[in-house]
């Protein structure tokens, strides 16, 4: 889970003929950065031509106090090592769970916002036509490839997630052994 602080979480790539060499931004727990150093002005430019809201990290809240989250996590989870209770260790999970969803949850509506609520003055209008990247996975938008997935900072808690269940379990079988 500490590794949220050193690695970015997500990562969206973009490719277009126009773009050869791709475009994309890292979301990390606390800001957001290009690939290189203008790929966010870049997606800016582009996303203004088709009416999306520019991308602007310092206007997300949740940049502000995911920090916050992830830390109590990380505290209550070295709680419930030094607790050693299955009873703690499940509840944990659970929540870890709870905010995990939550995360992909919200993560899945500010795309959606991008997405749709575009700008009814822009350059290029294409009727009932979206610019919402996918969540996870792979989608084609017009002319640009997009691919959003986890990145190391967003996989070591589900590293977490998962580790903790399967030793659960296994504690579980080998107590009703």
């Amino acid at each position: 889970m500490s590794g949220m602080y050193f690695f970015p979480i997500w990562s969206i790539e973009l490719g277009a003929p126009q773009f050869p060499e791709g475009l994309g931004f890292y979301i990390w727990l606390d800001k957001m950065t290009g690939f290189n150093e203008n790929d966010l002005n870049s997606i800016n430019g582009l996303n203004h031509y088709i009416g999306m809201q520019a991308i602007e990290p310092d206007s997300i809240a949740e940049l502000k106090y995911m920090p916050y989250i992830v830390a109590v996590l990380i505290v209550l989870g070295v709680a419930a090592f030094l607790i050693n209770k299955k009873s703690v260790y499940w509840s944990w999970l659970v929540l870890l769970v709870i905010v995990m969803l939550a995360g992909l949850v919200d993560f899945y509506l500010w795309e959606y916002n991008y997405g749709h609520n575009l700008d009814p003055r822009a350059a290029i209008k294409i009727p009932g036509m979206s610019f919402q990247p996918p969540l996870i996975g792979y989608k084609q938008i017009l002319n640009m490839k997009a691919i959003s997935l986890p990145h190391i900072g967003g996989i070591l808690p589900g590293i977490t997630l998962l580790t903790t269940f399967y030793l659960l379990i296994k504690s579980r079988k080998r107590a009703n052994a």
